[in-house]
Parts: C-alpha cells; sequence; structure tokens
C-alpha cells in the first residue's frame, strides 16, 4: 500500500506542481469551451487525457516505445499550441470542438505520457510489479486533473454569473494567452 501511495502522491505532483505547467495549460485549452453544465463531459474528456497518457506510459516503462526526450519536450507544448487554436479557430463551432477535443484528449495524452516515460522507467523498474505502479501514478495524475478542472470551472463560474462575462470572450481569451504561452514554449524547445 506504501508504494501505491507513493505513485499516487506522483500523478497528483506531476500535474499540481508549478513544473507541471503545460499539463495545466493543456488542461485548460481543452476545457476552456465547457461550463459546469457540462461537468459529466468535462470529465470524459480529462479520463480520455488519463488513457492515452497511461497507455504511452506503460509502453514506455516495458521499453516498447521510446521517444527521443527533446522531441517530446518540443511536442508537448506543440499539443497545447493546437488545442488552443483549434478553439480560436472553431469559436464559432462548440458542439464540433467539443466532440473533437475527445480525439485530441486522447491522442495528445499518448505524447503527454512520453513527458514523464524516463523518469517513470528508472522508478517502476525497480518496483516487482507494474501495475500498482502505474494505477497509482494514474489515479493521482486523475485526481489532480480533476482538481484542476473544478479551480477553472469556480473562476469561469465566477465570470459568468457574478462579473457577466460572455463565454465567447471568455473562450478567446483563455485560448488566445494559452496559445501564446504554448508557443513560446514550443519555440524554445524545436530539437533541430
Amino acid at each position: 500500500m506504501q508504494d501505491f501511495l507513493f505513485y499516487l502522491k506522483l500523478g497528483w505532483e506531476h500535474i499540481i506542481s508549478l513544473d507541471a505547467l503545460d499539463h495545466q495549460l493543456f488542461v485548460l485549452a481543452l476545457i476552456a469551451v465547457y461550463s459546469f453544465n457540462d461537468l459529466k463531459k468535462i470529465l470524459i474528456l480529462v479520463t480520455a487525457f488519463t488513457i492515452g497518457h497511461s497507455i504511452t506510459l506503460a509502453l514506455s516503462t516495458f521499453d516498447i516505445v521510446r521517444v527521443n526526450s527533446a522531441w517530446v519536450e518540443f511536442l508537448i507544448p506543440l499539443t497545447i499550441v493546437l488545442t488552443s487554436l483549434d478553439n480560436i479557430l472553431m469559436k464559432n463551432k462548440k458542439h464540433t470542438l467539443m466532440k473533437a477535443n475527445y480525439y485530441l484528449a486522447l491522442i495528445f495524452g499518448l505524447i503527454h505520457g512520453m513527458g514523464f516515460a524516463n523518469t517513470a522507467r528508472v522508478m517502476i523498474a525497480k518496483s516487482q510489479s507494474i501495475l500498482l505502479p502505474l494505477l497509482g501514478f494514474n489515479i493521482g495524475l486523475e485526481l489532480g486533473q480533476i482538481a484542476i478542472v473544478f479551480g477553472i470551472l469556480l473562476i469561469l463560474f465566477i465570470l459568468l454569473k457574478i462579473f457577466k462575462v460572455n463565454q465567447k470572450d471568455w473562450v478567446l481569451f483563455v485560448s488566445s494567452g494559452v496559445f501564446a504561452l504554448s508557443l513560446k514554449m514550443t519555440l524554445e524547445r524545436i530539437p533541430f
């Protein structure tokens, strides 16, 4: 149980820590078009991200998939650029955008999962079984994402209900900011 809790905490910190800005920006870009009324859809969305993340993490831990870390560090912010750009370009097609986000979350989760792969490969290789560490890590990751989602939705609720901000303006503002930050990160991490 102690190993499980260690990896649960590691998964939580992987998404909550100040070093996890890329994951936090990705979650923000993914859910920018949703509101509290879409809570079930959002939870499915972040779970799709966790599933993609888990698949690549497991494949990397078993050394089935190995990608140069410089490329992974470049691709992670690129996924955020594409997600936020999608929000901006499809701002008037909310339903289509929401459907596309499920695929983006799953596919881009595969890329984000490679970001922790080298560390996980070393840590989990020392463990007797891979199941418990991966389960703990992914549950911690999921709990962290849900905490971030609730924080974002709370801010959105305050902006929409108290300050009467238009939701389309929110989506454009948030997506533009996330786009700018992630584009900067992407350009700083070009691997060639």
